[in-house]
């Protein structure tokens, strides 16, 4: 089996951090947006995001400014709080030990996944990971999840297994052929999660193979 995960809110505790960014660039170019607004989007790439709060036209002005403000914002504010969830090696060494090939698919900046990849210590269990530079579009649309398969040769979609903690992620890996399966770590309900296509749904990655 190929298992593809997510990382913001699957791996590392950090949905809060990115919603706070957000709030913060949004409010310095004139937007007052409620904190609990900005956590549903979470989980979707600047693309998609921003799509939610800004109009067809601010968008196309300013897009990249807002977006490159975001990204300086969260390592000054906030990248120093993120934590990884418990037990995600020892669930790694599990799948690798049973076969698996694990790769990571995040909408994340590549800087931003090597700041998690050093705090998870699992370089050495993965095979392959994805950032938002490898997609054109981010997620929900399935360009991540489709860059990650492509790591591993010969890997078909319907051999892989999406790990996420948004409704984002299931939609994503559905559309890319996908089977979805959902963690709770992000804020999101066990029925949204479901209702986007995953087929189980699970408290925590350290929950997906307890026997």
């Amino acid at each position: 089996m190929i298992a593809i995960f997510d990382v913001d809110g699957t791996l590392v505790d950090s949905v809060k951090a990115h919603a706070s960014a957000w709030q913060d660039v949004l409010r310095e170019f004139g937007h007052e947006v409620p904190f609990d607004d900005i956590r549903q989007q979470i989980g979707k790439g600047s693309d998609e995001f921003l799509k939610a709060f800004l109009s067809a036209e601010e968008i196309e002005a300013s897009e990249t400014i807002i977006a490159e403000r975001r990204v300086e914002i969260f390592k000054r504010d906030y990248m120093q709080l993120i934590r990884p969830f418990p037990g995600v090696r020892s669930v790694f060494e599990r799948m690798k030990k049973r076969g698996d090939k694990i790769v990571l698919g995040t909408s994340a900046k590549t800087e931003e996944l090597q700041s998690y990849l050093h705090l998870l210590q699992i370089d050495d269990l993965i095979d392959g990971k994805t950032s938002a530079d490898d997609a054109d579009k981010s997620k929900p649309h399935p360009d991540i999840f489709q860059a990650a398969l492509a790591k591993v040769k010969g890997a078909k979609p319907e051999d892989a297994t999406v790990y996420g903690d948004t409704p984002y992620d299931a939609e994503a890996a559905v559309r890319g052929g996908m089977r979805a399966v959902g963690v709770l770590t992000g804020g999101f309900s066990e029925k949204q999660l479901r209702d986007a296509g995953c087929s189980e749904v699970y408290p925590e990655v350290s929950a997906i193979l307890r026997t």
